[in-house]
């Protein structure tokens, strides 16, 4: 009788007798659990996603560029209007330059005036605590705070 010896751990099987050289076989999660074994679901969504695309992009070119005699002798009577070609592009890049116009807008909005305390101090400050200044080497780390605006004045506009 062959004596066999197998280590089982979450991530690899070593098996290891005295006839067959020590053989490492790599268990994937996945192929346990669905015992099937091809492309992950989302590798698979990517290519039909990508081939989409292309196949959408050739066809609203044909759509926008083809005269309608072209057409019409290949037996494609029912499209849309080509006022459409020039007016979803059109739409869709103002809609983009719009949304970003707001954003800024909404954010200038947002933002005090600059003569206001809030660009100065909020809920979040932290004052520096006052404590006496020890004499030689001893001298603490100071706690991290804001520094106050008096201060940076000073530093700034000797």
């Amino acid at each position: 009788m062959e004596d066999s010896y197998s280590v089982c751990s979450p991530r690899r099987i070593l098996s290891v007798s005295k006839k067959r050289r020590a053989t490492v076989s790599f268990v994937d999660s996945d192929d346990k659990a669905s015992g099937f074994h091809g492309p992950k679901p989302s590798e698979v969504y990517g290519f039909v996603g990508s081939i989409t695309t292309v196949v959408a992009t050739v066809i609203f070119l044909v759509w926008a560029y083809v005269p309608e005699s072209w057409l019409h002798s290949i037996g494609i009577f029912y499209y849309p209007s080509r006022y459409w070609a020039l007016a979803v592009p059109a739409y869709a890049m103002m809609t983009v330059v719009l949304a970003l116009g707001f954003y800024c807008g909404v954010n200038f909005m947002s933002t005090p005036p600059p003569s206001s305390l809030y660009t100065v101090y909020d809920e979040f400050s932290r004052d520096p605590l006052s404590s006496a200044p020890m004499g030689g080497d001893d001298q603490p780390i100071e706690p991290i705070s804001d520094i106050s605006i008096d201060r940076i004045n000073r530093s700034m506009f000797k």
